[in-house]
């Protein structure tokens, strides 16, 4: 700003000067040619009275006295008779000048008895003055004279103008370097964080108190930034999905926690662009497509989960500011559809082949096709196949209400009670395979679903004599350790391989399975247990060796968080709520809450 001022105030002050001198010239030159032409008609006047009194002796006198250094050298008279020839002339012989009647004065002072005219030299740098009258004998008597033009004046003054300039310029730098100094050290010192309390100029007052306002705007409007910036990183720093938000080049404006844990960075990568966190093709032209049509989507693997990444366009007032990414981890999802598709098909497939066989079978006995005494042996079969197919049923009903969370009576129970239940419920399958089933343990009691809990016993002592050798023994011990209540079911049959024991539970596993469909499994006994150890808390261990027996024990007062990537079914929508609930309800004795 000073260096404006400076420039402003020299550009005036030059120009200033400039005026002065043009101005100052020019009314001095034209005063003094004014007073010049003045004399030229009185001196015409006095010369014109002497030529008619004296003629052209007069003339002679005036040429005699050396007129051009005596008497005003400037000066020339020219007497020219009324057909244009020259009777004399004080500079030069009348005899060798040309006929003068063409001229102009010469001949509008024949015509109206007085005249004047101006002429120019070629170069411009003077001029002569003629002035004409006519005489009273009919002739003309004309008076010159010549006059130095404006451009030789300038010419004649440069030296002294220039150096009148020069000193001007110079003054008036220092004194504008001064001004600009003084006007804008106040300016400079301003304290725009108090605006009001500036002693500045009176008419900067109206500006400070706009400033003063806008300042509180600013702030007001800052404060409120600040806030929805606050609430935005605690809002996605408490995503469990990651976000991004990119700019229209692509370069990362926002990331939060969850994002920076899915790409393995942190926040340095602001501001950088996006291909330096991913590299992954698909994903970029899922962004790409995003900038192009608004959306755009694409399922990926990261870090061993499945994500899915949603794409959406940013726009303001028909402007692309950018795109904004939304990363959701769906493996348990896609888990529990994968689950789902195969209980599905397992469902299938066991049920096919007992119907299949209960098909056949009757088929036969419909057609007539079987003898009298195979009648039983078919109708045998038919009944074993239908009685499997009621299992399985039975154990697909159970692992619906235990999935969908149904209402349950929740009640205290006693373990050994049930354990003793189990025991007098399977005396007669233990003796057809000479199996000696025994309880023992002390009395537990424990909140739980009577149903449900008899039921998962009923399981693990069905797989133990199952799967037992000839002669063996099932025992089911009752305990109330240093770790919680405690059952087990101890078997002496085949084991189970080590690479089989954590798959176990699983629907429709078997690690035999031709032994199973031969002793009429479902397949989903263990699943049940599992299932039902969940909904009451309970962790279930398995210790077995091949050909030495298994041992699975259930440690009640748990609280248990199933591993999603072993069994993501279990972390399906609502469970993990409903299920810490039972834990609460399992332990204040009242009824399980309704699942939703």
């Amino acid at each position: 700003m000073s260096k404006k001022i400076f420039r402003s105030t020299l550009m005036i002050a030059a120009g200033v000067l400039l005026a002065a001198f043009v101005i100052i010239l020019g009314c001095l030159y034209d005063y003094f040619g004014a007073v010049q032409a003045n004399q030229l008609k009185d001196e015409l006047r006095l010369a014109a009275y002497a030529v008619e009194e004296s003629g052209q002796s007069y003339l002679e006198k005036l040429t005699a006295r050396d007129y051009r250094y005596t008497w005003m050298p400037e000066y020339r008279l020219t007497w020219v008779a009324s057909d244009g020839t020259v009777l004399f002339d004080t500079v030069e012989p009348a005899e060798s000048m040309e006929n003068h009647g063409s001229r102009a004065e010469i001949r509008e002072a024949f015509a109206a008895g007085e005249s004047s005219s101006v002429r120019y030299s070629d170069t411009l740098t003077e001029r002569t003055l003629y002035y004409a009258k006519a005489l009273n004998n009919g002739t003309v008597l004309r008076i010159s004279v010549s006059q130095a033009t404006e451009l030789t004046l300038v010419l004649v003054m440069l030296q002294p103008i220039l150096l009148v300039a020069v000193i001007a310029v110079i003054l008036s730098a220092v004194l504008a370097h001064r001004m600009a100094k003084r006007i804008v050290q106040p300016l400079n010192a301003l304290d725009l964080d108090h605006p009001l309390e500036n002693d500045a100029y009176e008419e900067l007052t109206p500006l400070l108190r706009r400033i003063q306002q806008q300042r509180g705007q600013i702030n007001a409007q800052v404060r409120a930034l600040r806030a929805k910036t606050d609430e935005f990183e605690q809002i996605t720093g408490s995503m469990n999905e990651g976000l991004v938000v990119l700019d229209q080049k692509g370069a990362i404006l926002s990331i939060n926690p969850a994002a920076q844990r899915l790409f393995g960075t942190d926040r340095s990568c602001v501001r950088r662009d996006f291909l330096t966190v991913d590299r992954g093709h698909e994903l970029s032209q899922a962004i790409l497509s995003a900038l192009e049509n608004g959306h755009g989507e694409v399922r990926a693997e990261k870090n061993g989960r499945e994500v899915q990444f949603d794409v959406s366009r940013i726009e303001s007032d028909g402007a692309v500011l950018g795109t904004v990414l939304l990363a959701f981890d769906v493996t348990e999802q896609a888990s529990a559809e994968r689950s789902r598709r195969e209980f599905t098909a397992n469902v299938s497939h066991e049920l096919k082949t007992p119907l299949q066989s209960i098909l056949g079978s009757a088929e036969l006995l419909k057609n007539g096709m079987v003898k009298q005494e195979d009648i039983a042996q078919f109708s045998e079969v038919i009944y074993r196949e239908a009685a499997r197919l009621v299992a399985l049923v039975e154990d697909i009903i159970h692992l619906s209400r235990l999935d969908e969370g149904a209402a349950m009576e929740w009640e205290t129970v006693d373990l050994l009670e049930i354990a003793k239940n189990t025991v007098i419920f399977f005396q007669g399958s233990a003796g057809q395979k000479n199996v000696r089933l025994s309880a023992s343990g002390e009395a537990v009691q424990i909140s739980a679903v009577r149903g449900i809990l008899q039921k998962m016993l009923n399981n693990l002592c069905d797989n133990a004599i199952k799967y037992n050798v000839e002669n063996g023994s099932v025992e089911i011990a009752v305990s109330n350790g240093e770790r919680g209540p405690t059952v087990s079911v101890k078997d002496t049959g085949i084991g189970i391989p080590p690479e089989y024991q954590a798959r176990v539970f699983e629907r429709f596993f078997r690690v035999d399975k031709s032994r199973s469909k031969a002793s009429g499994g479902t397949g989903l006994g263990l699943s049940i247990v599992k299932h039902a150890a969940l909904l009451h808390h309970a962790k279930v261990e398995i210790d077995s060796a091949v050909g030495q027996g298994t041992t699975i024990t259930v440690r009640f007062g748990f609280e248990i968080r199933s591993d999603p990537d072993s069994d993501p079914e279990w972390e399906r929508s609502g469970w993990r709520q409903w299920r810490e609930q039972c834990w609460k309800a399992s332990f204040s004795g009242v009824n399980t809450p309704q699942k939703h």
